[in-house]
This record gives C-alpha cells, sequence and structure tokens, in this order.
C-alpha cells in the first residue's frame, strides 16, 4: 500500500527544498531512490564484503546520474552546494535508511566540514576532493577502553613531537565508526599535560596505511557490526596532518559533535518514521477474529503516541538546526534535540514491534534493526544523563 504524506505544518520546510536544474523535488526524488533502490538492498549491504561494495558502488553511480549526488558538500569540491538548513529537510527522508547518506554521497560532511575549516593547505589539497568523491573514507576517533566517553580530560593517547615537526601517535581508542573500511581517521590525543589536564588536547588526521595502526577488533553493538578497537603503535604523522593548533581539539571537536548529533536526530526522524508507516500499514491492513487492527483503541493508542513523539521531537531538531546554519550557540537545542530524538526513535519503533506482533521481531521487517538504533542512540554520541544536566546546569546559570 502506498502511504499518505501526513504532514506536520508547524515544520514543513518546502520553502527551504532546492529544484534541480532539470526539475522535480529534490525531497521527493530523494524519498523515492532511498525507498525503490537503496532499501532494497539493505540486507547485501548489512552484510558487507565484495557485494555490498558493488551494490554500493552502484547506488553511488545511480545517484551521479540522476544528480543526487553530495548534496549539502561545497560545489568547488564536486558538491551539490546545498546550505545547511536546505539539507536538514532532505536528511530526513535521506536517512531512513543507514545506507542513504553513503549511497547518496553526504555521509563525509562533518569531516570535509572540519576539514576545510581546521585543515592545512596540503590536508585539504590532499584530500577534500576525494572525499567528495567518494574515493576517501574516514573515522573519527575520541572514546578510549577504561575512560569515560563524557570525559575527554582522561584521554591518554599521545603524540609525541619529532624534530622534524612531526608527531608519533601512540594509544588505543575504541567505538570508531567504520575504522575497517577507512582510509583516515582523526585522533584526538594528548600533545602536553597528563591525562587529567584540561589543556593539551590536539586533533592529528591519520592515514590508516601507516605502519603501527592496526584494527584490534570489531565492537557489536547489540549484535549490529561497524564500531571497531583501533591502536596506534608508534605511528608517524606529518606535522601538516595537525588540525588547528596544538591544544584545541576540544574546540573543533565541539564544532563536530554540535553538527553530528543534529545530523544524526535528523535521520533518525526519518528512521522513526520509517517505523510509523510501516505500524499503519500494518494496522490498516491486518484483521483478525475482533475486526481490523486499526478499529482497537489500544492500537489507535499506539499510532496517536507516535505521531504526537515525531511531532513534537521534529521541532526541536529544526530549532538546533537553525541555530547551527545561522553560526549560533546551540548547545541547549542540540542537546534537547539529541535526547528527544533517541527517546523518540526508541519509543516508535517499539511500539511499531508491539503492533506488527511476533512478525516484528523477525528477519522480515526493518524494526528490530530500527529498534537496536533507537536503543544505542541513547548513548552514542553522548549518554541521556550527560545532555539533560548540561542542559539543565546552563539553563538553571541564567537565573543566578
Amino acid at each position: 500500500m502506498r502511504r499518505k504524506e501526513v504532514t506536520d505544518p508547524a515544520t514543513d520546510h518546502t520553502s527551504h527544498t532546492q529544484q534541480v536544474p532539470d526539475g522535480g523535488d529534490v525531497k521527493g526524488r530523494i524519498d523515492r531512490f532511498v525507498r525503490s533502490r537503496v532499501i532494497p538492498r539493505e540486507a547485501v549491504l548489512d552484510g558487507g564484503g565484495p557485494a555490498a561494495a558493488a551494490a554500493l558502488a552502484e547506488l553511488r553511480c545511480r545517484a551521479r546520474e540522476e544528480g543526487l549526488w553530495a548534496l549539502p558538500l561545497p560545489v568547488e569540491l564536486g558538491g551539490g552546494g546545498l546550505d545547511f538548513r536546505t539539507y536538514a529537510g532532505l536528511a530526513e527522508v535521506e536517512g531512513a535508511s543507514d545506507h542513504g547518506p553513503a549511497a547518496l554521497g553526504s555521509a563525509p560532511l562533518l569531516d570535509v566540514t572540519m576539514l576545510a575549516r581546521h585543515g592545512g593547505a596540503a590536508v585539504r589539497e590532499a584530500y577534500l576532493k576525494p572525499l567528495v568523491a567518494g574515493e576517501v573514507r574516514t573515522c573519527y576517533a575520541m572514546t578510549e577502553p577504561d575512560v569515560p566517553g563524557t570525559d575527554p580530560f582522561g584521554t591518554g593517547t599521545r603524540a609525541e613531537p619529532g624534530p622534524d615537526g612531526s608527531w608519533t601517535v601512540t594509544g588505543r581508542k575504541w567505538f570508531t565508526s567504520g575504522a575497517a573500511g577507512a582510509d583516515l581517521v582523526t585522533v584526538m590525543a594528548r600533545t602536553g599535560g597528563s591525562p587529567g589536564d584540561r589543556e593539551g588536547l590536539s586533533l592529528l588526521l591519520v592515514p590508516t596505511a601507516s605502519p603501527g595502526f592496526r584494527v584490534v577488533r570489531e565492537l557489536p553493538v547489540l549484535g549490529a557490526g561497524g564500531q571497531y578497537e583501533i591502536e596506534l603503535d608508534r605511528v608517524r604523522v606529518p606535522a601538516d596532518h595537525l588540525l588547528g593548533e596544538p591544544g584545541a581539539a576540544l574546540a573543533i571537536a565541539g564544532e563536530r559533535l554540535a553538527l553530528g548529533r543534529t545530523l544524526r536526530c535528523l535521520r533518525w526522524l526519518g528512521q522513526a518514521q520509517r517505523a510509523f508507516d510501516l505500524m499503519c500499514a500494518r494496522a490498516a491492513a491486518r484483521s483478525g477474529s475482533r475486526g481490523p487492527l486499526a478499529d482497537q483503541q489500544l492500537i489507535q493508542s499506539h499510532v496517536f503516541d507516535a505521531l504526537l513523539a515525531l511531532r513534537t521531537t521534529r521541532p526541536l531538531v529544526h530549532e538546533a538546526v537553525a541555530l547551527i546554519d545561522a553560526g549560533r550557540d546551540a548547545r541547549t537545542e542540540v542537546g534537547l534535540a539529541k535526547v528527544a530524538a533517541a527517546r523518540m526513535l526508541q519509543q516508535v519503533a517499539d511500539s511499531a514491534i508491539q503492533v506488527h506482533g511476533a512478525a516484528g521481531l523477525g528477519p522480515d521487517t526493518p524494526l528490530p534493526a530500527l529498534l537496536r538504533t533507537g536503543r544505542a542512540a541513547r548513548i552514542l554520541d553522548g549518554p541521556d544523563e550527560l545532555h539533560i544536566t548540561s542542559v539543565a546546569r546552563r539553563v538553571l546559570r541564567t537565573y543566578e
């Protein structure tokens, strides 16, 4: 059954929808691309290996042919040049599948933004265009074993300067997304001070082909792969691969986290909408001895609560988008959005599974994966508790 769009008039961003040269609504075209091309290939893409690489290459070729490649990335680097607020409306439908951003070329947005702002001339020249073209893959390594992810001051990975200006990096990181297939990893390391000090943290861009770099193991998250533990054993990093100035890691990471968390929220909205659509389709089509599921009040309660969660979360996320796009402080809004969106995705996916019954637990729908994403979202990128206390303290300080 073809779904009917349930629009939210309070957060309709059609005024920001860009028209491509050959006509047509970009948001609708991305929605169709993800639903008709990406989602049917999810099982292959999830499986990894040569088959997944071939499927992804084919999808990327299609995205280029249809004029949908790398829309939020700079035109001069080969992207579509959309500003963040315009792209935000597209990110929801693109993110309905975990593989949507990679297939459509927007996945490197965080790294392209960071390297364009803080990378030196050599880094920008060597990596930006290949990143946008999908020829180079990156990952970001901040968290370490036995160190709370919410406390970067405990970072123990060290980068020692050499006489030629290069750095020698030693340490271990974990929960590094996509490390096994990455060509570059941005590593937070100590260039000064000792673990616990608030100063002396820097970011270095490390080629993964460097001697001494290795992937230690994969770290399945609730059974799903994609996260890794990595080790750096005296890895030499060129002097010009330091991002920003020595000691600037937390400022750069703060920019990256604000944008990254907001992007995740947008994609979680898209995934929650997908779960909501499946739930409603199931309720409308399924009948039992007591009549259609859609006529049962408890099922209607699931639909209402899920729609309420979607409708109340979306404005919070787009408020954060607007502030980031304007270059303003969005820490409170990003914290609110991140907690709300993670909880919302978990709630909507759980309701959709309940309406599906046993079928919702099996392999024939994406609902188990969506529920897993929602649960993991409440810890990854900062646990709920971190954002709740940070936002509350920030607000309360205004009353002192």
